[in-house]
């Protein structure tokens, strides 16, 4: 008999404990803003991006002289270069160019997901990019949301639900988890005007109370990019096929 590849989702960092990843492709989602600025990152050229999960671990790398980029919150850290919006990094000064990044919810699951098989850093951005790297790869899947703050959250269950419709079309995929029958329902409610459903999102209204919501129609668009960034130890990189 055929082996399916299994998709699996994890709704926030909370519950990460409760899966085996050392053996799956985990897709990392932070679509407000982190997942979709590191991969406009790379669309523009960076070099590296190292994930720090604490402001004095950022704080360190600015005494360094590195390039940082952080949020807390939302609001950008005092001594960073510049903060979390995808807009920031189109920039061709960041081109093969090392930044530390340090957000509130993104940078911390990824080090959550360090021990997975492998790592890629979804969103919408390169959203075909990833769908085609998961049907040519042998190892089941795990997509896990960054959530706010350890809570669920509306924008990357969305995103997992999208993902998850579409590899489920291919017959090589299969699940048990009810979080991918949820997320795919969810998706499926909010596919037809997805810009509306939107603006229920908890973090749509703080960003916009941040004035920071000039993304969320970017943030939403599909496929500007083919590139995968990857957690290459405690780097990521733009993967390369060998």
């Amino acid at each position: 008999m055929l082996y399916k590849k299994q998709i699996e989702v994890c709704f926030t960092p909370a519950l990460l404990n409760l899966y085996d990843i050392k053996e799956k492709n985990v897709v990392l989602v932070d679509i407000l803003r982190a997942t979709s600025a590191i991969c406009t990152a790379f669309a523009w050229g960076v070099k590296e991006i190292i994930p720090v999960g604490s402001i004095e671990e950022a704080r360190k790398c600015k005494d360094k002289g590195m390039i940082v980029a952080g949020e807390k919150d939302g609001i950008v850290l005092d001594f960073a270069d510049f903060g979390n919006s995808p807009y920031n990094f189109m920039n061709k000064k960041i081109r093969n160019a090392s930044i530390a990044y340090c957000t509130t919810n993104g940078t911390k699951a990824i080090k959550a997901a360090s021990n997975a098989h492998l790592m890629i850093i979804g969103s919408y951005l390169n959203f075909t990019a990833i769908k085609t790297f998961l049907q040519n790869d042998s190892h089941d899947v795990l997509i896990f949301c960054s959530g706010w703050k350890n809570r669920f959250n509306l924008e990357d269950t969305l995103f997992a639900g999208a993902l998850s419709e579409q590899l489920l079309i291919d017959n090589n995929f299969t699940t048990i988890c009810d979080s991918t029958f949820a997320s795919v329902d969810l998706w499926k409610t909010a596919e037809p005007n997805l810009m509306e459903y939107i603006q229920k999102c908890a973090h749509r209204n703080r960003l916009r109370k941040l004035g920071l919501d000039d993304v969320i129609e970017y943030c939403h668009t599909f496929d500007k990019t083919n590139i995968l960034p990857i957690l290459s130890g405690h780097k990521i990189i733009a993967f390369r096929e060998k």
